[in-house]
Order: structure tokens, then sequence, then C-alpha cells
């Protein structure tokens, strides 16, 4: 499939998804949005694929929504924005729930959108000029939807500090927040990547990351009982699959799986 706004390539066993408007600093617009929503899909189908990378060209990974996106926004009915605000919703609960684990590589600003891009991402690893926020306050709007996994992410309190402030934090800040899992120089951010890419790739089971994001994603909106309840099922269900019954053989005659 050919992209406008994105390039899409897979590479052992890797899909990388690149935003590719390095010139408005690779900010959202609804094609944007759009061909993101595509190449995860293709990328969950994908027997190929075991891992997906985030990433972005140019300076920024992404500054939000595009202004001339906003100036059209600021016109539309409550009908229009929406529909245009549940494609957005769609696309970051599809990546929250993607059966494949997603790493994003973050050099330079992510803000607004664009940092919520990154929060619904499962790794997060960022090049020590990277920048991180939700400024939505500040114009007089609101991170309504990242709210909702910002708050999974971080906790209550840490992300009341972001939104409602809509200061923007260093990559080290950002690590020690909780939001990111790892900083590195800017010249090591390929390598870090690739590191993790390795990890979720090889190291572990693919039905297993699978799983273990679906319980991940019911979990939270559960009650005790309930939770563990369908923690057992899965559980058991899991026992029952292939990649669990060769990773136990493997185990008990001490040989090495690689996945």
């Amino acid at each position: 499939m050919n992209y406008t706004h994105l390039d899409y390539e897979v590479k052992e066993r890797v899909a990388y998804i690149t935003l590719n408007r390095p010139g408005k600093r690779n900010a959202f617009n609804a094609g944007l949005v759009k061909e993101l929503a595509q190449s995860f899909t293709a990328a969950e189908k994908a027997n190929d694929v075991r891992v997906i990378v985030l990433r972005a060209n140019g300076k920024a990974f992404c500054a939000g929504a595009d202004l001339a996106y906003i100036q059209d926004l600021s016109g539309f009915t409550f009908e229009e924005n929406l529909d245009d605000s549940q494609s957005l919703m769609r696309l970051f609960l599809q990546m929250y729930k993607l059966k494949k684990p997603i790493v994003a590589r973050v050099q330079g600003p992510a803000l607004a959108g664009g940092c919520g891009l990154a929060t619904v991402c499962d790794i997060i690893v960022a090049s020590d000029n990277a920048v991180f926020g939700y400024p939505e306050a500040r114009i007089g709007f609101v991170a309504a939807l990242v709210m909702i996994f910002l708050v999974r992410r971080i906790g209550e309190g840490k992300a009341r500090e972001l939104l409602l402030t809509g200061k923007t934090i260093t990559a080290r800040e950002a690590l020690t927040m909780g939001l990111i899992n790892d900083v590195t120089r800017p010249e090591e951010l390929d390598t870090k990547v690739h590191e993790y890419c390795l990890q979720l790739s090889k190291d572990v089971s693919g039905s297993s990351v699978a799983i273990t994001k679906e319980i991940l994603s019911k979990v939270q909106g559960m009650d005790i009982q309930n939770a563990l309840e369908f923690a057992a099922r899965m559980n058991a269900a899991t026992r029952m699959t292939d990649d669990c019954k060769r990773g136990i053989n493997a185990f008990l005659n001490k040989d090495t799986v690689e996945w």
C-alpha cells in the first residue's frame, strides 16, 4: 500500500512505521491519522512481523496537530468535531489493544497528540534531547482522549500535574515520572530501540505477548473478583497454546527456545 504521510517497511520481523512530515514537525492531520490506523492494521496482520516500531523523520517526533488542521476544526459543527475526535479515539484504542508490541522511538518534541501517540505505545525509548508534554490547556483545549491512557501509565497524581499545568518536561524527567522506559544519547537511539526489538521478537513468545496485552487492557476496569476470574480463565487458555507447550518442553529438556 502507498502512503502519503508516513513510510512503512518490514525488516527482520520488525515493522517500521515512520511519520514522514518533517517540514510540519510530523504534526497530525486527518490523513495521517487514517494512514496510521491502516499501517498498524497491516503490521498486526503480517505473519512476518513480531514487533512494531513507531518513529519519525526529522528533528521532531510529533508536535501535535497541524496548524491548518486546527484552523479547520475551529469551524466544524459539534457532529463533525465528534466524528473527527472518534477517529483519533479509534487509533489510540487500536494501538493500545494491538496484539503485537509497539516500541516508540522518540527524538525531539513529542507534544499534545504527539505525546499521546507515544503514551499508548508499550515501550517508549527517547533520546536525551526529547521533550514531552500535553500543552492543550494552554490554548483552551483539553487532552481528553490521551488522559485515559496517561492515568493508566503513570497514575492520576502525575497525570494531573502534566495535564493541568500543560508544562513540558525533559526525557530524564519523563523517565523519573514513569512516562517513558529508557533514555539514551541521540547517536545511540537506534541501537537501544533495536535491543528492545530483539528482546520482544526472540526472547519471548508472540502468543504470550498478545495474551498479556489483552489481559492488561481488560482487567483495569474490573473489580478484583472479576479481574482474578478473567485472569484465571486466560491462564488456563494459555496453557493450551502451542507456544506454551513448546516452551515447557524446552524448559524441561533444558533447551533454549528462540521465538
